[in-house]
């Protein structure tokens, strides 16, 4: 059989690695499983997507699209057609997609109307937000899927609760985690850590990208001011997404105590990561990694589609309510943070048992 692979934005690379592992592994036991990798460029800065091929040992996609930049609308549409061309001259079995991002949700639609089936690695989480474009993304794309790799029980139940058969859902765990479990041992110090003198546990690491976030300048101003003074003792890193940038540079926000930086690799922003005394952010998967790390977690949103970094780990969601953000600083530097457990199946295999299932499922031999 024949898996196209799909990734187009810095999430996906993380979790297309450990699976694209796990193919070649089957590959070496006389498996006839074969996959081809399409990049639709979604994600087109060079530490945004190509850095992750290198960290990742991910093979070079054999097919990019180059979509680029856009509005979700341009991108979507880009990527649809780009994506149904290359169905019609790449024939394949199944199409994979991983994550949320408008490439998912977008190759999910182009394969189905091809008459193809396709898996969803990390179906069935839900933030409840309609706000945000990924919660549209999860939607459209569970909606149409045919092989459902969840990452949590929870996850399983919404899915059952919106009709899927159980047959469709593979309870398999994580693998993001697979992936920084892997690489633990191999992450990377930057070159900032000398630069600005970093100390493990002495500093504090910030992502912001979320439209909520980001995309009014009084709110964003409010928020980084708020953050920058309640850690004035600590320097906060702070690489930047694209989109970030663009809305700061305006701002002039100069806290001495503020390092903003450009965009890092796998390697150098998880050795940041594993190292600091808290995160912010408004990522997802940052949420994950913190609490296999043991590492707290302040989650700058409201909601969270992954209520168990919250149950289980190390992760307080406080949205952009200054109260909160206060009261998380305070038990924060009371030394009154929630320890956290690790949840089931975020054991490193993950990959293996999703090929495991196809497998079984196409009956290759």
């Amino acid at each position: 059989m024949t898996i196209t692979i799909i990734a187009g934005a810095r999430p996906n690379f993380m979790k297309i690695a450990p699976i694209i592992e796990a193919i070649k592994k089957k590959q070496s036991e006389g498996i006839d499983i074969q996959f081809q990798l399409v990049h639709t460029g979604q994600h087109y800065d060079k530490n945004l997507s190509d850095t992750f091929f290198e960290e990742l040992n991910i093979p070079l996609p054999d097919i990019n699209l180059n979509v680029k930049s856009g509005t979700q609308a341009e991108q979507t549409a880009a990527i649809m057609i780009g994506f149904e061309k290359v169905l019609t001259e790449n024939p394949t079995d199944l199409v994979m997609v991983v994550g949320d991002v408008t490439s998912t949700m977008a190759c999910t639609i182009v394969a189905k109307k091809a008459g193809i089936k396709v898996a969803h690695v990390e179906a069935g989480i839900r933030s409840g937000d309609l706000s945000m474009p990924e919660e549209i993304n999860r939607i459209v794309t569970d909606s149409l899927t045919d092989y459902f790799f969840t990452t949590t029980t929870s996850a399983s139940k919404t899915l059952e609760n919106l009709g899927v058969s159980t047959g469709q859902i593979f309870f398999v765990g994580n693998v993001m985690i697979d992936t920084l479990l892997k690489n633990e041992g191999r992450l990377k110090q930057p070159e900032l850590w000398q630069e600005l003198k970093l100390q493990p546990q002495k500093y504090m690491v910030m992502t912001l990208h979320r439209p909520s976030n980001v995309d009014e300048e009084t709110q964003l101003k409010a928020l980084i001011t708020q953050i920058a003074e309640l850690g004035e003792n600590f320097p906060i890193i702070f690489p930047m997404h694209p989109r970030t940038q663009k809305l700061l540079e305006g701002l002039k926000l100069n806290f001495k105590n503020l390092h903003y930086v450009s965009p890092l690799g796998y390697l150098e922003f998880n050795y940041l990561v594993k190292n600091a005394f808290v995160i912010l952010t408004d990522s997802g998967g940052i949420t994950e990694e913190t609490t296999v790390l043991h590492v707290p977690c302040i989650t700058l949103r409201n909601s969270t589609e992954r209520p168990e970094t919250c149950t289980l780990g190390t992760n307080v969601l406080v949205g952009n309510d200054p109260d909160k953000i206060a009261k998380a600083f305070e038990n924060l530097m009371s030394g009154n943070w929630q320890k956290g457990t690790i949840p089931e199946l975020w054991d490193g295999h993950a990959a293996e048992r999703i090929i495991n299932h196809l497998v079984e499922i196409y009956s290759l031999k």
